[in-house]
């Protein structure tokens, strides 16, 4: 991937910061932006009127997969729509797409959702890039707002399957707050001294098969990575989870099966690559 990063020394338009840094004409530079191929301070802005501030960094992707930003679109993947009326889209989220653009610029599910619609798409929550399933998008403002309070004050009932090895208990609780691993970047992990942030999930074993066994998860909080902290502090990371030590699989195999925000249902299927059994999940 080739990129240009600059430092903006003085306020201006994001297109004409990006047509100095570039020493192109505006309209090449407008299209750059359009196309999801700038960062500003590490954010994704698509609107090249948007003012930048002095002291901004200003990232602009030139070349990804040997193919010019100025050419790149909206991603093509089909997008997999479980429910849509006026103020909700709820989609399948797929295994490895980043839920949000990337300063790499590779599509997300924010860009099929938002290229589904036509319009930004209201970004309320975000699964893991390897996780699977129910994600939910506002189609206004307002929707948005209200979906995003739902999540915020704990509103959205969230089940979720994981395959984990054999030998976890039959159902159970934990409730061990979570933490910043320093040891490992990105990683968080379960103690209950340090002053970590307070996480509680509820656990079903479903299924054991041999070595693997399938868990309902239904956490009561949403912190990052809880589902997966809290599993392998009681011994059990989730299979193809490599940066927590899972045992081998095709990914790390968390999926969101449902999501219940007052009277909305949203169920998406168990993937192909789950080992179900004779199990309703």
């Amino acid at each position: 991937m080739k990129r240009r990063t600059v430092v903006v020394e003085a306020p201006g338009a994001l297109g004409r910061v990006v047509a100095q840094t570039l020493a192109e004409g505006p309209s090449a530079a407008h299209r750059r932006v359009e196309a999801g191929a700038v960062y500003v301070d590490g954010r994704r802005v698509k609107d090249p009127t948007r003012v930048v501030p002095a002291g901004a960094t200003v990232s602009v992707v030139l070349e990804a997969g040997g193919v010019s930003s100025v050419t790149q679109r909206a991603p093509s993947s089909p997008l997999v729509v479980l429910f849509e009326d006026d103020e909700v889209l709820a989609v399948d989220k797929p295994p490895g797409l980043p839920a949000q653009p990337t300063p790499e610029g590779e599509p997300s599910l924010l860009d099929l959702a938002s290229a589904h619609l036509g319009r930004p798409a209201g970004l309320v929550h975000r699964l893991d890039r390897e996780t699977s399933g129910v994600t939910v998008f506002g189609k206004t403002p307002a929707a948005t707002s209200a979906l995003a309070e739902a999540f915020r004050e704990g509103r959205a009932v969230k089940t979720y399957l994981a395959v984990v090895a054999a030998g976890l208990p039959e159902r159970g609780f934990i409730d061990t707050p979570l933490q910043k691993d320093p040891s490992r970047p990105g990683r968080w992990r379960a103690l209950r001294s340090g002053g970590g942030v307070p996480a509680e999930t509820a656990f079903e074993r479903l299924w054991v098969d041999g070595a693997r066994a399938l868990v309902r998860l239904s956490p009561k909080t949403g912190r990052t990575h809880q589902l997966r902290a809290h599993l392998t502090s009681i011994g059990f990371p989730i299979a193809g989870d490599r940066l927590y030590g899972g045992p081998e699989g095709p990914r790390c195999l968390l999926h969101a099966l449902r999501l219940v925000i007052g009277s909305s249902r949203f169920e998406a299927p168990v993937p192909a690559d789950f080992p179900l059994g004779a199990v309703d999940p």
